[in-house]
């Protein structure tokens, strides 16, 4: 939940970092969606990393690296060394992300790991809408600098809690495994059907969310007149209003509800929402409530798809490689929504985002579909 402060922060500065650097719109898009970079171009081979150096040492690692850059970030003079410092950023939540489910499964007893992946799949709307809520509180009177402060200490604190307390825990020792290359277990991962599947379908759901999420504060602003404060305040609850997605997944596959239902119903419902929220001659409270009702609805997908995992890897040992493969297709998503949203308001105005919602949560949920179909060859009817 700390790294993903890193991803919460950005949204609700936008408005201060354009006024203050002057950043375009398109520019914006970007300073929201680059921390995905890494994770677009190398999220597998991190998981791999992790497996072969420890699981513990790169998540310490990426702690340190995101709260380094946020504090480098924060004196940025352009956009430019700003939009440096979110790639490095992206590097230490990636590295974060594929290490820490693995610390968590080693701590949990085998009964309790569905339960354990569903709460996990919270941090992202967790972190980032506990983020958005700090940023809402210290923006004004402020500039965008001191949320990067913020967010920086936040990093160190969790690193020097790591530190003293996972350390000494013998249990999350590096475990001695037979491994294959590198190269070899990546092309086994990403030729296998199922965890492409579940990357794929996580894509586009992110693309969908980060695509809301991140322009969420900038349309409150422009259009609907709102302060940054209150801006960065509802952005902030309705990220939040996705844990209860993540958890309802857990609790609905935990009552054997199957997992084409789940992603199936909420992407092909949620798409008429989702649109909703862009398009012309919605009022203003219709509007907030569609937001608040899609992130609520929409997050039983994450929860659905990592739990997905075990059932999916092609050997139990490539579970970790698996889950780079997914949070990959999840940045690549979220690396190219708010991009596309950026061009698209700018050639056509807000209600040209609905475009791209729609496609997105199209492509989830023939994805989801997919994926039963290959769930039901694996395990049978």
């Amino acid at each position: 939940m700390v790294a993903a402060f890193q991803v919460g922060k950005a949204p609700p500065a936008l408005p201060s970092i354009r006024e203050d650097l002057g950043a375009t719109l398109e520019q914006a898009g970007w300073l929201l969606s680059v921390i995905n970079l890494m994770t677009a171009l190398g999220g597998m081979a991190i998981a791999l990393t992790a497996d072969r150096v420890g699981h513990r040492r790169l998540a310490i690692f990426g702690t340190l690296l995101a709260g380094a850059a946020s504090f480098a970030g924060a004196f940025a003079p352009n956009v430019e060394a700003l939009l440096v410092g979110r790639v490095l950023e992206g590097l230490g939540f990636i590295t974060v992300v594929v290490a820490v489910p693995t610390l968590l499964l080693r701590l949990t007893r085998p009964a309790d790991q569905r339960l354990t992946l569903a709460i996990w799949s919270t941090y992202m709307p967790a972190g980032s809408g506990t983020m958005m809520v700090i940023a809402a509180i210290v923006l004004p009177g402020t500039s965008w600098r001191t949320v990067w402060l913020v967010a920086a200490g936040a990093a160190a604190l969790m690193a020097a809690a790591l530190l003293l307390r996972a350390v000494p825990r013998r249990e999350l020792d590096p475990l001695p495994v037979a491994r294959r290359p590198v190269l070899a277990e990546m092309k086994e991962v990403a030729t296998s059907g199922g965890p492409l599947a579940i990357a794929l379908c996580f894509g586009a759901y992110a693309c969908c969310w980060f695509a809301i999420i991140g322009f969420l504060p900038t349309l409150l602003i422009e259009r609907l007149g709102y302060s940054t404060s209150t801006a960065a305040i509802v952005t902030a609850v309705v990220a939040i209003l996705n844990v209860t997605g993540n958890l309802g997944a857990g609790w609905l596959l935990h009552r054997r509800v199957a997992r084409v239902t789940v992603i199936v119903g909420a992407t092909l419902s949620m798409s008429l929402c989702a649109a909703g929220i862009f398009v012309s001659g919605v009022p203003d409270l219709g509007r907030l409530l569609l937001a608040g009702v899609y992130s609520a609805v929409i997050g039983v997908v994450p929860g659905a798809l990592f739990t997905a995992i075990p059932v999916h890897a092609p050997r139990r040992e490539l579970a970790g490689a698996s889950t780079g493969l997914l949070m990959q297709g999840s940045n690549i998503g979220g690396l190219l929504g708010p991009p596309i949203t950026g061009a698209l308001v700018a050639w056509g105005g807000w209600p040209s985002a609905a475009w791209l919602t729609t496609l997105a949560l199209g492509v989830a949920a023939a994805a989801g579909l997919f994926l039963h179909w290959r769930e039901r060859l694996k395990l049978g009817p």
